[in-house]
């Protein structure tokens, strides 16, 4: 079984190009944050991520920079040789689904903040009103 699924934030704008046949394809590079992190290493692993036909499209209309979604793919190998014969091995995501990871005001909050959690506000008393405490 190769199944992955990841939640991050798009590093860069979505990549989109048109095949000879018409069919969209979509590039997406995910930041994907490490749970635990050692000092002095990386905080995020970067994966690169191809979409392609509807959900492309999608990719091309909605998605953006900082865009916090979770993806559900395969990892594939992509390796090739070079103009020069060299053999270049690099391995991507082949997304299945995509989906928000977070609302788009929660989204455009983080991006007025700077790049901080955007929180919602709860009212002194409305605990009690919750249906978890």
């Amino acid at each position: 079984m190769n199944k992955v699924i990841m939640m991050g934030r798009l590093t860069k704008e979505p990549e989109i190009r048109y095949a000879n046949n018409g069919t969209t394809i979509g590039k997406i590079s995910l930041a994907v944050d490490r749970k635990f992190k050692q000092d002095g290493g990386p905080d995020a692993d970067f994966f690169n991520c191809v979409t392609f036909g509807k959900q492309a499209e999608f990719v091309e209309k909605y998605l953006h920079k900082g865009t916090k979604i979770v993806i559900v793919g395969e990892v594939q190998n992509n390796n090739y040789k070079d103009k020069d014969g060299n053999m270049v091995y690099s391995t991507q995501i082949h997304v299945n689904e995509i989906e928000f990871a977070e609302s788009k005001k929660a989204q455009e909050g983080q991006q007025a903040s700077g790049g901080g959690q955007a929180w919602m506000n709860i009212p002194d008393g409305a605990e009690e009103e919750l249906p978890f405490k």
